[in-house]
């Protein structure tokens, strides 16, 4: 989020630190939960974000023909997102994915390999701000609970253009805010109260689960974020609630 007053600080949870502090706290968050991740994700959503992907991946709609497509990943490392593109998708899709945490892409190339997938993802390690592709390389742009975590949301946004080709798409899943205050309430006592208690047990450490959820309640909501990616270049941008916005998708276009 930008700073009304040109500081160079950021959200870290309810924390405000410096932009340059926060990447390497996200990625201790993310080395100690990396072979859990997904099962971090079924705690905060009750198993629901298996349908939300499901949603997210059919917005995608890469070609089911021989029509050649090229999608980015972002922050994707466990590959959970872009192997549902590539089974989505014709023999010619690929994805790659970037991720700035080696422990999450590790884990990733693991379920590669033990699912089949080898070959049909290439796994990056490397930062949503300044991505290491050439401009206009890429069909469709995609990050799925990963954007709240970069330290700069706007530089994030613009990497996201800079690399898509002219008529590729950025869509970006991510928990959000509901749209009954007194449903936020009860989601809020649940996120704060349960799912730090539980990734204690499962992890024997509820401070990453802590972070997760200030992190979502500190994350603009659904129509300022819409207003960031318009910032940024993208037209026709839109987004659609899930469960009633717990998650959002949000979706824009490179002309």
């Amino acid at each position: 989020m930008t700073d009304p007053l040109g500081r160079n600080e950021t959200a870290f949870g309810f924390r405000t630190v410096e932009k340059g502090e926060k990447q390497g706290l996200v990625n201790d968050v993310f080395a100690k939960s990396a072979a859990r991740y997904d099962q971090m994700n079924d705690l905060m959503s009750a198993g629901i974000h298996r349908l939300w992907k499901d949603d997210f991946v059919a917005m995608v709609n890469p070609p089911k023909g021989a029509t050649p497509f090229h999608g980015l990943d972002v922050a994707g490392g466990t590959g959970d997102i872009a192997f549902r593109i590539v089974t989505a998708g014709g023999p010619n899709t690929r994805v790659t994915i970037a991720d700035i945490s080696p422990e999450m892409v590790t884990e990733g190339k693991r379920r590669a390999e033990r699912e089949g997938f080898a070959g049909k993802v290439n796994f990056t390690v490397g930062n949503a701000e300044q991505l290491a592709f050439p401009d206009r390389s890429f069909d469709c742009y995609t990050i799925a609970f990963g954007i709240r975590n970069v330290p700069s949301i706007e530089k994030a946004l613009r990497e996201a253009y800079r690399v898509l080709k002219p008529g590729g798409r950025f869509l970006c899943l991510e928990f959000s805010h509901l749209d009954m205050e007194l449903a936020q309430k009860v989601y809020d006592a649940y996120s704060f109260t349960v799912i730090p208690a539980v990734g204690k047990v499962v992890m024997g450490d509820g401070q990453p689960y802590r972070y997760l959820v200030e992190s979502i309640r500190t994350f603009p909501k659904q129509q300022e974020f819409a207003g960031m990616i318009t910032a940024a270049g993208f037209s026709r941008v839109t987004w659609r609630n899930l469960t009633g916005g717990i998650a959002a998708i949000h979706s824009g276009w490179r002309i």
